[in-house]
């Protein structure tokens, strides 16, 4: 299996309960890896501060959209459809590691998507079956 990493530059949580606002996740540092597997799998993995751990605790068990910025915080951030794996205590930071696969439509029509399904009424796990069947 190839591999391909990328240095993460920017992290992004999408709240779908709170009409899919974002929280940015400050980075310490962070890299992403674009695993090439049969699957087409991406691991995301932010090294944090460790004021995170509740936020990612109450989400260890949901898909979670996120946005990432790599490489340059100049370019166009991607979309993620991700589940936590894992996150681990390391001094007064943590790491939190998301695998998941890349959204391949454009920015512009996912974020379309997404507002109108949260207008429609979806939210929380039925908004992510939604967008999946649509998607």
């Amino acid at each position: 299996m190839c591999v391909k990493t990328f240095k993460l530059r920017k992290l992004v949580v999408l709240d779908y309960d709170k009409g899919l606002e974002g929280t940015e996740v400050e980075l310490i540092d962070g890299l992403i890896i674009n695993r090439e597997d049969d699957y087409d799998t991406w691991l995301i993995e932010g090294f944090i501060n460790r004021n995170y751990w509740n936020y990612f605790e109450d989400k260890k068990h949901e898909e979670l959209m996120v946005q990432a910025t790599i490489t340059k915080e100049s370019n166009e951030p991607a979309s993620f459809i991700t589940k936590m794996t894992e996150m681990h205590e390391i001094g007064q930071q943590m790491n939190v590691m998301l695998m998941g696969k890349i959204i391949d439509k454009q920015k512009k029509d996912v974020e379309q998507l997404l507002t109108a399904l949260v207008e429609d009424g979806y939210e929380g796990e039925e908004l992510i079956q939604k967008f999946k069947e649509i998607y």
